[in-house]
């Protein structure tokens, strides 16, 4: 059993109150320890949308002080991931990053803000209905990066692999 177990729960618990966000983003720090030192960190857990955030410190910054482009990118997979996790029951779907895009916009100064959304219909209609009839399908999503007084920094579009754990076959 491993941590992704209980994350349908405690994204659930996580949605009503800001103790259970802690404690989710607790768990994402040791579930993906890579983001632990960048500071990624969930703001808002709804039910259509995500909100994260990394702060503007020296683990982020690039040769300029302003914020590494993968920090950034970093930052829109990390919210397109969770948003397909809290939507999705992990232990029932294999997710997988196939390929991401990123339109950097503006250099970020300031702390940075990702936001993805995931409606019930597209949800419906792009993943679960597909899924009854092939083995594989992809989504992709589309993430919006501010700083945090507003200003556009990135587009970041993520293409993800959902695939039911009954049809991967890996080799050993």
């Amino acid at each position: 059993m491993n941590g992704f177990t209980y994350l349908p729960k405690l994204i659930e618990n996580a949605r009503k109150s800001d103790r259970w966000l802690m404690v989710l983003n607790r768990l994402m720090r040791l579930l993906i320890p890579f983001n632990s030192p960048h500071g990624v960190k969930i703001l808002e857990m709804g039910f259509n949308r995500v909100r994260t955030t990394a702060p503007y410190q020296r683990k982020n910054y690039n040769h300029v002080r302003g914020m590494h482009a993968c920090a950034i990118a970093t930052i829109g997979e990390f919210s397109a991931g969770l948003m397909l996790l809290s939507r999705l029951d992990p232990t029932r779907y294999r997710l997988i990053m196939a390929s991401m895009e990123v339109d950097y916009l503006f250099q970020a100064k300031q702390d940075i803000i990702a936001e993805t959304e995931l409606d019930e219909l597209s949800l419906q209609s792009e993943i679960l209905d597909p899924l009854e009839e092939k083995s594989t399908i992809y989504k992709t999503l589309h993430t919006l990066v501010t700083n945090s007084d507003g200003r556009k920094i990135a587009k970041v579009k993520t293409k993800w692999q959902v695939k039911d754990w009954d049809k991967v076959r890996t080799r050993t």
